[in-house]
């Protein structure tokens, strides 16, 4: 998860048919789709700091129905390069609840972008955060947060992800998702190894 609007885990690249993703996305993004240059940059020490920034203005629109506030993707990960978007997964009871979060996060200065079950996105006007809301338990929640923690131990797995990012930001894309598609595959294979080191650490969510 990073710039791409959706989550690259949801998304099968298949051969990135253009009238088959085009679908899927026009079925979810408001606003329709958005032809953007796909820049990856070296890691940038302010990426935390934004993030806690945003989790103090997230806490205080949600209060408790925010059960986690979580930085998660690429900016969350010290020495990774990335887009220089922060996100955050804010987990709920219940995404599909919007009158439940949204119109608080609509005043906080955040605006929807993806509507899909289970899942909402909020992003600043400025582009430069977005907000995931996801179901708290949830397979997605767990799944976020292992990636994260596992790419912060493992160099290896770090520099293949970032390498495979810089390849694919060199490519022209129809959408920021159809690159966010193109990592999937990359992501499943370490998403294999993060669970192995799961299972063997006895690792799970605090």
């Amino acid at each position: 998860m990073d710039h791409g609007d959706l989550d690259p885990g949801d998304l099968d690249p298949g051969d990135l048919d253009p009238g088959d993703l085009d679908a899927a996305l026009d079925a979810v993004l408001v606003g329709g789709n958005e032809a953007r240059a796909v820049v990856v940059v070296d890691p940038d020490p302010s990426w935390p700091a934004t993030f806690e920034r945003h989790r103090v203005v997230l806490r205080r629109a949600l209060g408790g129905r925010a059960r986690r506030i979580d930085h998660v993707g690429s900016t969350s990960v010290p020495g990774l390069a990335a887009k220089p978007i922060v996100d955050i997964q804010v987990t709920v009871d219940d995404p599909d609840d919007e009158a439940a979060f949204a119109p608080d996060l609509a005043r906080a200065g955040y605006e929807l972008r993806v509507r899909e079950p289970r899942h909402r996105m909020f992003r600043t006007p400025a582009r430069d955060v977005q907000v995931h809301v996801w179901a708290a338990g949830s397979h997605d929640e767990r799944r976020h947060v292992l990636f994260r923690d596992w790419l912060r131990v493992d160099a290896t797995d770090r520099q293949r992800y970032e390498d495979t990012k810089r390849a694919l930001a060199l490519r022209r894309w129809r959408d920021v998702n159809y690159y966010a598609a193109a990592k999937s595959p990359v992501i499943t294979e370490i998403m294999g190894r993060a669970e192995s080191w799961a299972a063997r650490q006895g690792w799970r969510l605090d």
